[in-house]
């Protein structure tokens, strides 16, 4: 998929791959979007890609003395879910986060990606639009700071340049006398991409509005502001015939499309009953009522550390991979412009991960990589140099199954055994995690893993039986 693949270890190396590159090269961090669209065959032009996933310091969640959150490049969805910084004060970002993919793209996913991908159906973007975010673009000609608002030019298109990189996301936060939500609209629970999306953001004197910030996606070609609803808002209370109003008027301001998820219509109904629902949360003060207490992470007990590198690496097809697998040491020599998934099985031999969707979609081929589980389908083939991979071949010791194993038999867990090995690495650590979990944290553990023969029940019943075993 690529001709060469750089592990840097600081900003100024990539950006000096960049200049020297251009349009030839991609920067990449989780991956999540980037890989599928180069598998896809979208981004034919890049032949190399630049991984900052190894830079010491990227994945920061810091605040400053003027009360401005800074996001470094490699703040991950599940880092912004475990920040009490922005649980307290940046809440519709956690919300949008929370409602992405399923743990395994969460733990990789980061949210500046999110924010270059443009699709208008992107979470964080009105997330972040909504409180007015700006971002940190950088190159070898110097830094400009963009508003979010400013920061797209269509479907997929930003203003950003083949030699920049984002290397922060600033925004200010949300202080006692502001409140703000997110809601999207999907066709299943979890793990699916927005129909429509919607976050408000208001500053209220006691009960009156002073301010408004509605951001709404999925709508328009770009992740829209509903001007025309903020300014109505300005001045009034909140009551039935405000947020009825305000809501028609966010409905005005949208250009929805048909296609096959959703009608004009359907759509247009959509961001009515999303605009009601978060001022009715605010007016309420529930907006935080349905979210989890303790969002499952499956960071296990140490939530995962990323391997380092010395010094930067290059690798094309004459580049060995030397990796830990299993705790053994290999060292392969192809497959290095593939995934992960094709590294560990035809490189490694270790064909117990599956090969399910191969779109990040069935979780059939999560493993872990330096501690944390994810989809290696989406996770290219040199990011395992210098890092220790799990599979579900190292999962079972001294010859005994894993308790979470040995209850998948005894239970019926496994019918047709293809989306199992996903699900028992998912279940792995979501009980090193929450030792005693609930049935809706079982339920969010396995959101980014597919069962095709619909044992759901009895994966479930295995998990808590397993749960118990180990406790005990």
């Amino acid at each position: 998929m690529w001709e060469k693949y750089y592990s840097v270890t600081s900003i100024e190396e990539a950006l000096d791959i960049l200049e020297k590159e251009q349009d030839r090269a991609r920067i990449i961090a989780g991956g999540t979007d980037l890989i599928l669209e180069m598998k896809q065959g979208i981004r034919k032009d890049i032949q190399s890609l630049v991984d900052i996933s190894r830079i010491p310091g990227l994945a920061s969640i810091s605040e400053d003395g003027d009360g401005c959150i800074h996001l470094g490049a490699m703040v991950t969805h599940n880092h912004c879910l475990s920040s009490p910084l922005l649980q307290n004060s940046a809440f519709p970002l956690v919300q949008a986060c929370f409602s992405i993919g399923a743990p395994q793209i969460r733990n990789v996913g980061t949210v500046a990606g999110n924010l270059i991908t443009a699709s208008p159906a992107n979470d964080t973007i009105a997330a972040l639009m909504a409180m007015n975010a700006k971002v940190v673009l950088k190159s070898k000609r110097g830094e400009r700071i963009i508003p979010l608002k400013d920061f797209y030019q269509g479907v997929r298109k930003t203003i950003m340049e083949s030699d920049e990189m984002m290397v922060e996301i600033q925004l200010n936060k949300l202080l006692n006398h502001q409140k703000g939500v997110f809601k999207k609209h999907m066709l299943r629970q979890a793990h699916a991409i927005s129909l429509v999306n919607a976050a408000v953001v208001l500053t209220l004197n006691h009960r009156q509005i002073e301010k408004a910030s509605i951001a709404l996606g999925a709508v328009s070609k770009t992740v829209i502001k509903a001007e025309e609803a903020e300014q109505f808002l300005v001045g009034k209370e909140l009551d039935s015939s405000v947020i009825q109003k305000c809501a028609e008027l966010a409905v005005n301001a949208s250009h929805p499309i048909n296609d096959l998820r959703a009608s004009e219509k359907y759509r247009k109904r959509l961001i009515s009953i999303l605009i009601k629902n978060c001022l009715s949360e605010i007016m309420l003060g529930t907006e935080r009522d349905s979210f989890p207490e303790r969002p499952v992470l499956l960071w296990g007990k140490d939530g995962g550390k990323i391997s380092s590198l010395e010094n930067q690496q290059m690798h094309d097809i004459s580049t060995p991979i030397i990796t830990t697998i299993n705790h053994k040491s290999y060292r392969l020599e192809h497959g290095q412009n593939n995934s992960l998934l094709n590294l560990v099985r035809d490189q490694a031999g270790l064909i117990g991960s599956k090969r399910g969707c191969g779109e990040g979609e069935c979780g059939a081929c999560t493993l872990y990589l330096d501690g944390l589980p994810v989809l290696s389908c989406l996770i290219p083939a040199p990011r395992a140099h210098g890092a220790e991979i799990t599979t579900i071949e190292g999962i079972a010791r001294d010859d005994e199954l894993h308790p979470v194993q040995q209850m998948f038999v005894e239970r019926g867990a496994v019918q047709c055994g293809y989306c199992t090995p996903g699900f028992i690495m998912s279940a792995v650590k979501l009980l090193e995690e929450i030792p005693n979990p609930s049935k809706s944290q079982i339920r969010q553990g396995l959101g980014g893993n597919l069962c095709r023969c619909t044992g759901y029940y009895q994966i479930i019943d295995a998990i808590e039986r397993a749960a118990r075993q180990m406790n005990e």
